[in-house]
C-alpha cells in the first residue's frame, strides 16, 4: 500500500495504516480492538492544535522558522524582503560611520562635518531617478535621525516616500580573537533588541550584521571556532530582528585580500555560508523573511592565477546552489574592494549563466558606487558639488541595475576576469 505505515498486531503479522486509522478485520478479534484503543490513546495525546504544536516545537526542538511570530509579523517581514528583493532593483550602502566617511572626506579636500554628511546622503536618496534603481538603503545610525532640507522630513521617511525601504546598521565593534591569528568576531548583540525597537520606532524596516572574515591558507584562517563563533552570531542577531520587526540582513563577508586561488575560496566560502544556514535554521529565524548579503567569491588580490569572469560566475552559483536556501528571496552582493566595472561585469555573468537560479541575484554597494563620487569633490575648495555626483551617480546605477537584470553591457571581453598582479 502506498504510504502505508504498518503496525505489529502482537502475533507475528503487521497491519496497514491507511489514512491515519488502522485498517483491521472487527470480527471479535478482542487483541486487535486492544491495539486499535491504545492506538488511537496515543493519537490523543499528540492530537494538538496548531498553537499547542508550535509550543511543543519550541519546547522539544530547533529549527522552527520563527514559530514565535503570529501571522501579520511573517507576513510583513516576507513583504519588506520580498521589496529588497525587487528585480533590476539594487541596495544603496551608505551605512558608514562618521569616522570611515571621514578618512573618505579627508582624501578629497571635504570638512567631515554632520551637515556635510547629511547633504551627501540627501543627494544618495533624493537624487531624481534614483529610486528607479534602487530598493533599499543602507543608513548608518547618525542618517536615521537627520532630516531632509527639501521637506523637514527624516530620512526613513522620505526614503519611504520615494519606494524605497530604509534600513540601519547597528552600531558593532570589531574585536579580534586571541590565538586566532588576528580574525575577528563582531560585538553588539547586548541591547540590541532596545536598539532595534528604537530604529523600527523611526521608520526603518530592515537591519544589516556585517561579520568580516579573511582567508589566510598559511595560518588556517578562518578556523572552524572563527567561522562558528561569527555565523553564531549572525544568527543570533537576525532571530533579534526578527523579533522586533526588522528583517535581517545577514553579511558573512569573506576579504579578498590574500593569495588564495578560486578553488579554495569556494571551498571556503562554501564551509561559512552552511554554517550560517544552519546556525540560522537551528536558531529558528523565519528564513522567508531574511536577506542575504556577501562577497563574490573570487580569487585573492595576490593570487597569479588567471580566471575569467565566467569562471568566478561559476564559482559563486556554485556556492549559493550548494548551501543557499531557495526560501531566502535575494542575494545582493557587495563590491568588497572591486572596481565599479567588475563588480556589474560579474554581477551581469552571474545573471546570464545557464540553470536554474531560485535567488534574485542583485547588488548593495558601497566603495565602488561612491569613490568614483566623491573624487569629483577634488579640487572644489571642500565643497561638494552636488549636481555633478548625482549625474554620475545616475549612471552608476544604470549599470549596477543592467547587471541586476543580466542586460550589462561590459567594455571589453576581459572586464571582470581575474588579473594577477604585475610582477614588477
Amino acid at each position: 500500500m502506498s504510504g502505508a505505515l504498518f503496525v505489529p498486531c502482537g502475533r507475528g503479522e503487521v497491519l496497514p495504516r491507511a489514512h491515519g486509522r488502522v485498517a483491521v478485520d472487527r470480527s471479535g478479534n478482542a487483541r486487535l480492538e486492544r491495539l486499535l484503543r491504545r492506538r488511537q490513546q496515543r493519537v490523543n495525546a499528540f492530537g494538538r492544535t496548531g498553537r499547542e504544536t508550535a509550543q511543543v516545537a519550541m519546547a522539544y526542538h530547533s529549527c522552527h522558522n520563527g514559530v514565535h511570530l503570529n501571522a501579520g509579523a511573517k507576513a510583513e517581514l516576507e513583504e519588506v524582503a520580498a521589496l529588497i528583493g525587487t528585480p533590476g532593483k539594487g541596495i544603496t550602502a551608505c551605512d558608514e560611520g562618521p569616522g570611515t566617511i571621514g578618512m573618505r572626506f579627508e582624501k578629497v579636500g571635504v570638512e567631515n562635518t554632520e551637515e556635510n554628511r547629511r547633504a551627501y546622503r540627501q543627494m544618495l536618496f533624493e537624487t531624481p531617478g534614483a529610486s528607479d534603481y534602487l530598493s533599499a538603503a543602507i543608513l548608518d545610525p547618525e542618517t536615521v535621525f537627520q532630516k531632509s532640507s527639501a521637506d523637514g522630513m527624516t530620512f526613513p521617511a522620505k526614503l519611504t516616500s520615494l519606494g524605497i525601504v530604509p534600513g540601519v546598521k547597528p552600531h558593532l565593534k570589531v574585536y579580534a580573537l586571541p590565538g586566532q591569528a588576528g580574525s575577528t568576531v563582531m560585538q553588539g548583540l547586548d541591547s540590541l533588541a532596545a536598539r532595534c525597537k528604537e530604529y523600527r520606532t523611526a521608520g526603518c524596516r530592515f537591519a544589516k550584521w556585517r561579520s568580516p572574515l579573511e582567508i589566510d591558507v598559511e595560518n588556517g584562517q578562518p578556523s572552524d571556532l572563527v567561522i562558528q563563533a561569527n555565523m553564531q552570531d549572525l544568527a543570533r542577531y537576525a532571530l533579534i530582528c526578527q523579533d522586533e520587526g526588522l528583517v535581517p540582513i545577514i553579511e558573512p563577508d569573506v576579504s579578498l585580500s590574500g593569495d588564495h586561488d578560486l578553488e579554495t575560496a569556494v571551498m571556503v566560502n562554501v564551509k561559512i555560508q552552511a554554517a550560517l544556514y544552519h546556525a540560522c535554521l537551528e536558531h529558528g529565524v523565519f528564513m522567508e523573511g531574511t536577506i542575504l548579503k556577501s562577497n563574490m567569491v573570487n580569487a585573492g588580490k595576490k593570487c597569479t592565477t588567471p580566471y575569467s569572469v565566467a569562471e568566478i560566475a561559476e564559482a559563486n552559483l556554485a556556492v549559493l546552489r550548494r548551501c543557499m536556501p531557495v526560501a531566502i528571496r535575494s542575494a545582493n552582493f557587495l563590491s568588497g574592494g572591486q572596481p565599479l566595472a567588475d563588480a556589474c561585469a560579474r554581477l551581469n555573468a552571474m545573471n546570464q549563466a545557464p540553470g536554474v537560479k531560485p535567488w534574485n541575484l542583485s547588488f548593495s554597494w558601497s566603495a565602488a558606487i561612491q569613490l568614483p563620487i566623491l573624487d569629483l569633490c577634488q579640487g572644489k575648495g571642500g565643497k561638494l558639488p552636488l549636481e555633478e555626483m548625482a549625474a554620475l551617480y545616475i549612471s552608476e546605477l544604470k549599470m549596477a541595475s543592467a547587471a541586476a537584470l543580466g542586460k550589462y553591457t561590459p567594455s571589453s571581453s576581459t572586464e571582470g576576469d581575474h588579473v594577477p598582479p604585475s610582477s614588477s
